[in-house]
Order: C-alpha cells, then structure tokens, then sequence
C-alpha cells in the first residue's frame, strides 16, 4: 500500500510509485525521457544549465528553532517563512496530476543517529539517485516508516525569483519547524543530496556528534584516518587505500562510539 501523503496536502497526484528497485527507476527514466544508456550500461542524465549546486537559491526558513542557533550571512540565507508556504502551494499545485515518485530511508549508518527521511520526486532519475546515495530499509522498518523529514523535488516548477521573494527560477528552501526541505526549478539531483545534509549538520551537534565533510577509511587496528578538503581537492582519491576499509567519502558524523557514514553504498 502506499503511502499517505496528506500531511504533506499531496494527494491528487496521477500515480505514485514508492521504493522502486534501481532497476525499475532506470526503466521509468529513459521511458519518461529523462536520461539514455550509455554505451557502457550507465544512466545518463541531462541536468540543464544546473550542473551543480547553486548555493545562492539555498534558503533556511528563519522562525523559531532557528533563529539564534544558525550562523545567517551568505552561506546561511535567511527567508521568511510566508514565503516559503507560497512557494510550496505552488509547488503542491503543480504536482496535480503527475506520476510521483516516492523514496523511504534513512540517513546516517548508525542506528541511534539515524533519521529515517521521505524523498518525493518529480522525476524517476531523482528517485533513482536517492535510492543510491541514502540508506535503504529493510522489510520491517520500511512496513512501519515515519519519516523524520521531507524532501519534495519538483524539477520541473521554475519560480519566479524576486517576484517570488527568491533569487531565480531554482530554489532549495529548508524549513525546520515543518521538517521539510522543497526543491524546484534545478535537475541537479546533489541538491537533494546536500541539503539532507545541511539538517544532519544543524541536529547532530544538539545531540553531541560533530558532522564533517570527509572521507574516511579504518585500518586493521582499528584506527580511522579522516581526510578534509573542499570539493575536489582528493578527498576521495586519499581515502581509497586498498590496505585499509572505505567508510565513506563524503560526509559523516563522529561520536562516542567513533566515526560513521552518513550516507549508503
């Protein structure tokens, strides 16, 4: 049975497909036309203009669990929460009648700093890259999922920029008080990715952990090795050592118990 998105005012949508396999969101992205096959059996996506991320459309609604607890300047923007809500009836409006699809899982490999996340997609390849980056559930935990937050990605939706209280057509609002994040107007699936991310990195510090942006490997002692570094700079590259065990390559948290990943794989 699927799931009930009213919560979220989503309801009148074509058809919804939840917890796809790869392989069926594969089938549905090149069916839909939103990607081919490479000659080497890759999904190959167009993302349009957006190629990466557009930290200049990111926004953290400004309200009350956030007001004195994040660092606003321009790394951090700060929009109002009415403009958020237009923004999202407009983007619930323009789903009317679309095929929906919808990923369940989790985000953070340890159990007790996990939170389970719901990720409603536009696109079938945005499906796709979810199930791929964040942790999937098994049988039990997906017949009793509650989602801790939301991701809706609404590609398609180009807003209005100024006229809209933003700065373009793209737009990557987070709202913690509704513990939801709204994306539109970019195909580039990492912010989707990213975002997530931005919550770890606000709600792990509350509960002792430190987020990083690392990659890391273990030894056979036991010992972990992080390696620090902006975007490209061979976090990756460092950390695959085929003497020690990958952790993860991205982003993780560091507890009590010791390092873990953020993401799946």
């Amino acid at each position: 049975m699927n799931a009930d998105l009213s919560y979220l005012n989503i309801s009148e949508y074509r058809n919804m497909y939840e917890n796809l396999s790869p392989a069926q969101l594969v089938e549905f992205s090149i069916k839909r036309g939103e990607g081919i096959l490479t000659n080497k059996g890759a999904l190959a996506i167009n993302t349009g203009k957006y190629t990466g991320r557009s930290p200049k459309d990111r926004f953290i609604v400004k309200q009350g669990s956030t007001t004195d607890k994040i660092n606003w300047g321009k790394t951090n923007l700060p929009i109002d929460e009415k403009i958020f809500d237009k923004l999202y009836d407009s983007v619930i409006k323009y789903l009317k009648g679309k095929d929906i699809f919808v990923f369940n899982g989790f985000v953070g490999a340890l159990k007790e700093y996990s939170m389970p996340i719901r990720v409603i997609c536009e696109n079938a390849s945005q499906a796709l890259f979810a199930t791929q980056m964040f942790r999937r559930p098994n049988y039990d935990e997906l017949g009793n999922f509650q989602p801790e937050f939301n991701v809706i990605a609404a590609p398609g939706f180009k807003a209005r920029g100024k006229e809209d209280g933003i700065n373009s057509e793209a737009f990557i609002l987070i709202n913690f008080d509704k513990k939801i994040i709204l994306i539109g107007g970019t195909h580039y699936s990492g912010e989707i990715k990213k975002s997530v991310f931005s919550v770890m990195n606000f709600l792990l510090p509350q509960k002792g952990v430190m987020p990083m942006h690392c990659s890391a490997n273990i030894g056979d002692d036991g010992k972990t090795a992080l390696f620090f570094g902006l975007s490209g700079t061979g976090k990756t590259t460092l950390s695959a050592d085929g003497r020690r065990k990958l952790i993860g390559d991205d982003e993780h948290g560091w507890c009590d118990k010791g390092v873990f990943n953020f993401e799946g794989g």
